[in-house]
């Protein structure tokens, strides 16, 4: 029995270690794929059309989607989007409103020193547990300075519980870290505790703000910049704002992408579109006087670029026909009776002649006569 024992527990052992050689196996198979991934070149085949590997051999003007764009300047998707809201990385608007990253930029960021760990280094993001390990203090204390605004997030995501999980910019706390040393060590200062103690959280407000001027900044028509300004705004809000209909719907159509709700479910749908709205009284008054300076810039630049309005001809006046007066003579008295002088206009000659007009009375007293014997 006890050798079975002994030779029970060496198999179980045994498969415990092949179990974790398997799984460390396939760690190292998963990782081994994503970098294999990273590094892949582009599919070729008929109908693929393969990027150039680096924006040196671009054409001159060419404009790159921001996925190449990623891949050649080494960043990911989010990282380089927040390399472009940083002003770091500079683009244009492309095809359908989309942006793109022109090759020169594309030429100069890779051209710059210490590329491309420099640019890593500023668009690197950290959340709540690593920002507190950047600024050697407590998660709790963190989180206290960040609901009272002490700096600003940059990105924010919805996560499986439906919980808000900010993201921060490394070099944003580090600079924050050697500003406010005082901040960061002993009691909380009384203003922060009072802000943490009202359940004020200034994350949202920030973010939006953040975002919004990130947006504006690679926008140039008057009628997008007004859709970003009421992409914060509630519906409720917008139609107090904006009463004409017409106006609204070109709002939303050109919603930014940047600022619209979205998630896997509905539910995050929902939190993301709560953190994208204004929910403060002040904020919302802000929001909306940017509104309408927004509009009033965007109206006045669409009545520009119409034609100036010509009045409509006035129709011609067709003179009315009066027959020319006839001269007749009229003679002067005196002893020059004989002479004549210009002539005064005639009278118009009568429909009826008279000799017509003098009997008609008589005609019908004649009648109305034999009217009446024959009555009587």
């Amino acid at each position: 029995m006890a050798e079975q024992a002994g030779y029970e527990q060496t198999v179980y052992e045994q498969a415990v270690y092949e179990q974790a050689v398997y799984e460390r196996a396939g760690s190292r198979a998963r990782t081994s794929r994503a970098a294999r991934a990273r590094t892949a070149p582009w599919p070729s085949g008929p109908g693929v059309r393969r990027p150039r590997p680096s924006g040196d051999g671009a054409r001159p003007g060419e404009l790159v989607p921001l996925a190449r764009a990623a891949v050649e300047l080494g960043l990911r998707p989010r990282e380089l989007e927040i390399a472009v809201g940083l002003g770091a990385v500079r683009t244009v608007s492309g095809p359908q409103g989309r942006r793109r990253v022109p090759a020169a930029e594309i030429r100069r960021v890779r051209s710059g020193a210490g590329h491309p760990e420099v640019l890593l280094a500023r668009v690197r993001v950290v959340g709540t547990l690593e920002g507190a390990r950047l600024l050697g203090v407590g998660a709790a204390r963190f989180a206290r300075l960040a609901r009272a605004g002490c700096f600003v997030p940059v990105r924010f995501h919805v996560n499986r519980y439906r919980a808000v999980v900010w993201l921060y910019r490394a070099e944003e706390l580090e600079e924050f870290a050697a500003r406010e040393p005082e901040l960061l060590q002993g009691r909380t200062p009384p203003g922060v505790r009072a802000l943490t103690e009202q359940a004020a959280d200034w994350r949202p407000r920030l973010w939006r703000e953040r975002r919004v001027q990130e947006v504006l900044a690679g926008l140039d028509d008057p009628w997008a910049r007004a859709a970003v300004r009421a992409a914060v705004l509630t519906g409720e809000e917008l139609a107090e704002a904006v009463p004409d209909p017409g106006e609204r719907a070109r709002l939303e159509a050109l919603r930014p992408a940047e600022l619209t709700a979205k998630g896997s479910s509905e539910a995050a749908r929902a939190v993301t579109a709560g953190v994208l709205a204004a929910d403060h009284p002040d904020e919302v008054l802000r929001c909306r006087l940017g509104l309408s300076l927004a509009l009033e810039e965007a109206r006045a630049d669409e009545r520009a670029g119409l034609p100036a309005a010509v009045p409509p001809p006035l129709p011609a006046r067709v003179p009315a026909r009066v027959p020319a007066p006839v001269p007749v003579p009229v003679r002067l008295p005196g002893p020059d009776a004989d002479a004549t002088a210009a002539a005064s206009p005639a009278p118009l000659p009568l429909p009826v002649p008279m000799e017509q007009i003098r009997e008609r009375p008589r005609m019908l007293s004649w009648f109305g006569r034999r009217s009446g014997e024959g009555a009587c």
